[in-house]
């Protein structure tokens, strides 16, 4: 489905370059077929010699010759970068954008009438190919415009297709949540520390411990409840740390943060 067409990447930053090089590494996509745009030439350097790509800061010649243009600015810069490319964008291309907060709606309206744009919302493990990506249809998308776009953010992890009102909730929860994880896997190396743990070993046991039950989550077929249970034992030491964790509210606190996130990239959507 991919093979044999050409991706033009909009924006060479982290997330735009992470793309190119899991399509490469896993050998969906051949490296001739992948042009990476930016603005800055030490970047383009980098892309070019670290990455062995194509690299250019034509981004209108670029998505010319590209059968998928995949949109990876920064929101703010949404708006200009589409005036740039509407005149060689036509129904026979794919778009899709990563840009947090920029609805398909927004993109369609810089694009000619019918033209199939596809919304995403990764997040950053995708740096180590366990990204998880949100997938939403625009207006004239097909459904295979979806396969198209899930097989490319299959890539660098794992992909689900939702309703695109759903967007700021998937935000709110995998964009925004791996700083959440990173957070409880701090305070959890900072407590090993506390007792008694050397610091190097205890961010290791921490980010273990964090990675070993995602998997579990993943690859069984049991509830978190079921495997927390699993661990704990009768007015055991894990029923201890789990009264200490509810005490502190920390069931609350997560909700909180997502409800905080989404309410956030809601505002942002509103402000484009």
């Amino acid at each position: 489905m991919i093979k044999g067409k050409k991706i033009a990447i909009i924006g060479g930053g982290k997330m735009g370059s992470i793309i190119a090089s899991g399509l490469i590494s896993r050998k969906i996509v051949s490296g001739k077929d992948i042009t990476v745009t930016d603005i800055d030439a030490d970047r383009l350097k980098f892309i070019r010699s670290q990455l062995g790509l194509q690299a250019s800061s034509d981004n209108k010649e670029t998505a010319k010759n590209a059968d998928v243009v995949i949109l990876a600015v920064k929101p703010q810069n949404m708006a200009q970068t589409l005036k740039e490319i509407t005149a060689v964008i036509n129904k026979s291309k794919v778009v899709i954008s990563i840009a947090a907060g920029i609805t398909t709606g927004f993109v369609e309206g810089y694009l000619a009438k019918g033209v199939r744009v596809v919304r995403v919302m990764p997040n950053t493990p995708a740096l180590a190919a366990a990204g998880a990506t949100a997938v939403a249809k625009g207006t004239n998308s097909t459904a295979a415009d979806i396969k198209l776009t899930r097989a490319i953010f299959d890539a660098v992890g794992i992909t689900v297709e939702v309703d695109e009102k759903l967007m700021d909730a998937v935000t709110g929860l995998s964009g925004s949540g791996p700083a959440y994880c990173f957070v409880i896997i701090e305070a959890l190396a900072d407590a090993g520390v506390q007792m008694g743990l050397p610091r190097e070993l205890s961010l290791q046991l921490a980010a273990q411990t964090m990675l070993g039950s995602a998997i579990l989550c993943l690859q069984g077929d049991k509830h978190p409840a079921q495997l927390k249970d699993m661990v704990t034992s009768p007015a055991g030491t894990t029923a201890a740390g789990l009264q200490a964790l509810e005490e502190g509210k920390i069931r609350a606190t997560l909700i909180s943060a997502v409800e905080a996130a989404t309410k956030r990239s809601k505002e942002l959507a509103g402000g484009k």
